[in-house]
């Protein structure tokens, strides 16, 4: 089972990250959220929409010559500045929610990172780390 852990932000927001049940990080947050319920609504979403993108095919892979767009909740796979796989999962409203902190090398890596997060994130546990 994973873990989400929630920590407090220099700025006084809050952020979580998602741990597969290895401890390995394989999200963070994409943004710093307000408050400590705001952050727990982000894990929520997560959890949801990233068992929503496996089960409904929903990843969008921008590697590719031509790429197909798919609905929210999705998740986008992109190139960062390094030449590294990195992915996105946005929510059902179009917002990012969380990211890969690390590029993969490979795209079957990138896959199995996505997987991973569909896998650990619903039934996560949550650990506030914030007190």
């Amino acid at each position: 089972m994973g873990k989400f852990i929630i920590k407090k932000t220099p700025t006084g927001g809050y952020n979580f990250s998602l741990f597969a049940a290895n401890k390995e990080k394989i999200a963070v947050a994409s943004q710093i959220y307000t408050t400590k319920a705001a952050c727990r609504t982000g894990i929520a979403s997560v959890g949801k929409n990233a068992a929503k993108c496996i089960a409904e095919d929903r990843i969008v892979d921008t590697t590719l010559q031509t790429v197909e767009d798919k609905p929210y909740p999705k998740f986008e796979i992109y190139l960062d500045k390094a030449g590294l796989f990195r992915y996105r999962l946005y929510a059902s409203n179009g917002e990012s929610i969380a990211m890969s902190e690390e590029g993969y090398k490979s795209k079957n890596g990138i896959k199995n990172g996505i997987k991973s997060i569909a896998a650990n994130a619903p039934d996560a546990e949550i650990v506030d780390e914030s007190l």
